[in-house]
């Protein structure tokens, strides 16, 4: 909407022109920030891709394997640390952690993880967040709501309320997921891994292996699938470990990425009530060159609407709706882990996966996790004990 024509309906009561209002709030703080880095002197290079040159400008560093982060109200962002440690940059400064995250089980591939602000997160000051949640013999994927407050200069949560807790824990210490998504409807997706156990992917009385679907109170919406069998709190089963998901318009449902084994990474739309075929199916073998189940396909499992053989380790992942980038409008942008670059996946206007292009290899290490800002800009986090927020602007 043009702002003169937001402005001019501005004292209407309209959900929607609030919505517009508040993004304009954003994009003005986020430009205005343009942003000093903390921890050490701004950093911005160049880059040509096939369509455009960006500029990727380190916003800050001195992060301990960043993992999850979204953008706030006004104009600053909420990033966590594996390691249990939650932070807020603003006007180009980290916050200290903040105080009242709950203890996570920080060992291999868990932690603290995703973090996502509520839909009505100007108004109730609520985020959801993951973590690797420790229990009875060992750890399992866990998601809770808190209040963020930030009245008094010091920032803490409060009000910390575990919403979703995967029953059975085990000491494996990979395959936690773990992404969350706001539907439109305001139902909020989680994803987990098989924990490292793929027969549990295929164990409907499981939350392993899943996409959940869960109200924000953490109680199973009425129109969740009911196949004989399941949860009530499971939208798909078959996945082995999803670390990349988003809402995405051109599919109007989700969209997400999973890591294979050796081969077979996964772009996958996941319906309800669907079976994602893992460890049954896939398009990789187990890391001793061995087959995995019956092979590519078989009947009642879903096929991937796109993979990677080698693996590229797929972790975070956005849906490019911004007007910064009108080239990559409709493409998902992925982040691999392996091969430490940002893979923008060309569709077309069906939406479907024609190709795939190969950005900024090598130059920043491990791409964790993929957001798009308000204003267009992408924003990266680097997956390492000195890990950093990188911004993606346009260069020419």
């Amino acid at each position: 909407m043009p702002v003169t024509a937001l402005l001019a309906c501005k004292d209407q009561p309209n959900a929607y022109v609030d919505q517009m209002f508040q993004s304009l709030r954003i994009l003005a703080a986020l430009s205005a920030a343009s942003l000093p880095v903390a921890g050490s002197a701004a950093e911005s290079r160049t880059f040509r891709t096939d369509t455009v040159n960006v500029q990727a400008t380190t916003l800050a560093d001195g992060l301990e394997h960043p993992w999850g982060l979204d953008f706030l109200p006004d104009g600053s962002a909420i990033v966590t640390e594996r390691p249990g440690r939650m932070r807020i940059l603003s006007n180009g400064s980290l916050s200290g952690p903040l105080q009242g995250v709950p203890k996570v089980w920080a060992q291999g591939q868990g932690g603290l993880l995703d973090v996502v602000a509520a839909p009505d997160f100007s108004t109730s000051g609520m985020i959801f967040f993951s973590f690797s949640q420790p229990g009875k013999g060992g750890a399992g994927t866990a998601v809770a709501r808190a209040r963020l407050v930030r009245d008094d200069g010091k920032p803490r949560l409060e009000d910390v309320d575990v919403v979703f807790s995967m029953a059975r824990k085990t000491g494996k210490g990979q395959h936690f997921g773990s992404r969350l998504v706001f539907h439109s409807d305001g139902t909020l997706f989680i994803t987990t891994g098989d924990r490292g156990q793929g027969d549990r992917a295929q164990d409907m009385a499981d939350s392993a292996g899943a996409v959940i679907r869960i109200n924000p109170d953490g109680s199973a919406p009425k129109d969740n699938p009911k196949p004989d069998g399941w949860l009530p709190l499971l939208w798909s089963k078959g996945h082995r470990n999803i670390q990349g998901a988003a809402f995405d318009p051109v599919w109007d449902g989700l969209a997400t990425v999973e890591h294979g084994a050796r081969g077979g990474d996964e772009v996958n739309q996941p319906q309800a009530g669907r079976n994602y075929g893992w460890p049954v199916i896939s398009y990789g073998v187990n890391y001793s060159g061995s087959k995995i189940g019956v092979g590519t396909a078989a009947e009642g499992y879903e096929q991937p609407l796109y993979h990677w053989d080698p693996s590229i380790a797929p972790s975070g992942l956005a849906s490019y709706q911004g007007n910064m980038f009108p080239e990559w409008k409709g493409d998902l942008l992925v982040g691999s882990l392996k091969f430490e670059l940002l893979v923008r996946l060309d569709r077309d206007r069906a939406g479907k996966i024609v190709g795939e292009e190969r950005i900024l290899e090598g130059e920043f290490g491990r791409i964790r996790d993929v957001n798009v800002a308000p204003d267009g800009s992408v924003w990266l986090l680097t997956d390492q004990s000195n890990g950093s927020i990188i911004r993606l602007t346009r260069a020419d």
